[in-house]
């Protein structure tokens, strides 16, 4: 057999390596040439004009709808949050409205009073439709809204509110299990979901912000500070903008965006330090994913640090209408509480086919768990009959100081985990021994130093 200089086999490695990552990458500027911030009218409308006080106690509610309201009628503009703490219930947005935070110490401070965010609105809890309290920022149907600025958006969530809605000391009276269980029913039984109604006495959390059904959505500059539930939930949108947005809130499910049946997304430059997924791509629970099957697709993320979470960007679980065309590329990653850096879950009653995720040039300081995690026995694992797939996943030029494991991947004899690959990565301080169970996963020019 002819040998090949050590210089000439690394090139044959490394060319091999871009050959078999480079078509897809291609894709990705048509892609971006589809996903244009909205624009706004050069009008502006303080809120404090109509009647808003940033003294941190007065109920700015409606001075705030009604600055919303001129705003949209003029045929949009900007809806300016000045400096001060401004209280305040549930926003909702219309066309064409840039809700605008002026300046660093320019505050929306979200009441943790339940009552503020009824009546219910339709929404989704984890994937599932329903009536339900009213995210804190709410917009559906809407065309050109925005949320920008230099300010904080606080929702204010602790153990002694919402929070405690999902597991209080004890359990049982005053927590979300049994409506949860019940809307799961529901779903699972495929009940009309005009009689999935939920609200006071049932505990189920609002999202802080959800855009649904909308097109042309911008989330750029803000802060994003404790959370009830999800921070960021796109649902059912088309061009989405998520830049430079700085997200702090380790709150329970405090996931930091989860686009939801969506397509054109763009995340870039933005700041992930979270109680649960860092980013969570999903479309749907179970019968509602199915029956209303819109995937979510053409995501690309890039520039992005992601803290503590459970995954620093994870596909499922809700993804019953699959997900493909996802892109990361030149992101940061590192904590003892960060699980791992790609992670994909799903199981046999929640399916879903997820395919063509792309990831590249990442650098890792430390993660908890593995780089890698396909958990296809999620919850309910195997027990259903439907047939979650995972196929085309390529990572590559991965680069992780400090790992227990490089790969976590759990399938099952009925599943499909094919086409799996990681390519030219380096994984330092490896203390345990991969697990792959049920799956076609292949290291391909990987170096990995084990911890001694």
């Amino acid at each position: 057999m002819k040998k090949f200089p050590l210089v000439l086999a690394i090139s044959i490695a490394f060319i091999n390596t871009l050959r078999a990552s480079a078509p897809e990458w291609r894709q990705v500027p048509a892609i971006l040439a589809r996903i244009v911030p909205p624009q706004f009218p050069a009008r502006d409308f303080e809120i404090t004009k109509y009647g808003a006080v940033g003294d941190g106690q007065t109920d700015c509610t409606v001075a705030i709808a009604e600055a919303i309201d001129a705003c949209a009628a003029a045929g949009g503009g900007r809806v300016v949050v000045p400096a001060g703490d401004y209280g305040t219930g549930a926003i909702r947005l219309k066309s064409n409205v840039d809700l605008y935070l002026a300046a660093t110490n320019s505050v929306l401070k979200f009441s943790t009073d339940p009552e503020k965010y009824l009546p219910a609105v339709f929404t989704r809890f984890e994937g599932i439709e329903c009536w339900n309290y009213s995210p804190l920022i709410y917009t559906f149907g809407q065309q050109n809204v925005a949320i920008t600025g230099l300010g904080t958006l606080d929702g204010q969530a602790d153990d002694s509110n919402w929070l405690a809605w999902k597991s209080r000391k004890g359990g049982g009276a005053g927590t979300q299990t049994a409506a949860r269980k019940r809307l799961d029913e529901m779903n699972n039984q495929q009940l009309p979901v005009d009689q999935r109604r939920f609200g006071a006495g049932d505990y189920l959390r609002p999202n802080f912000i959800q855009f649904q059904r909308c097109q042309n959505v911008l989330i750029a500059g803000v802060k994003i500070r404790r959370s009830p539930m999800w921070e960021i939930h796109p649902l059912l949108c088309t061009n989405v903008t998520l830049r430079g947005v700085d997200i702090f809130s380790r709150g329970a499910n405090n996931d930091g965006c989860d686009p939801e049946s969506c397509r054109n997304v763009l995340m870039e430059k933005c700041v992930f330090d979270t109680g649960d997924d860092c980013i969570a791509i999903k479309s749907g629970r179970n019968a509602d994913g199915r029956r209303l099957w819109v995937p979510s697709e053409n995501i690309f993320i890039r520039d992005c640090t992601m803290r503590a979470g459970h995954g620093g960007t994870t596909i499922g679980s809700e993804i019953s209408g699959g997900c493909r065309n996802v892109f990361v590329e030149n992101c940061e990653m590192s904590s003892p509480e960060l699980a791992c850096v790609l992670r994909l879950k799903s199981n046999a009653m929640r399916g879903g086919v997820l395919e063509n995720i792309f990831m590249r040039n990442i650098n890792v300081g430390l993660v908890k768990d593995s780089v890698l995690q396909v958990d296809f026995l999620y919850d309910e694992g195997a027990k259903g009959d439907q047939k979650p797939v995972a196929r085309n996943v390529v990572m590559e030029n991965i680069r992780v100081s400090q790992t227990p494991r490089v790969l976590n991947v759990k399938g099952f004899p009925a599943a499909s985990i094919s086409g799996v690959r990681i390519y030219n990565s380096t994984f330092k301080e490896v203390k345990k021994p991969d697990v792959v169970l049920d799956a076609d996963v292949k290291l391909v020019d990987c170096k990995i130093e084990r911890s001694r």
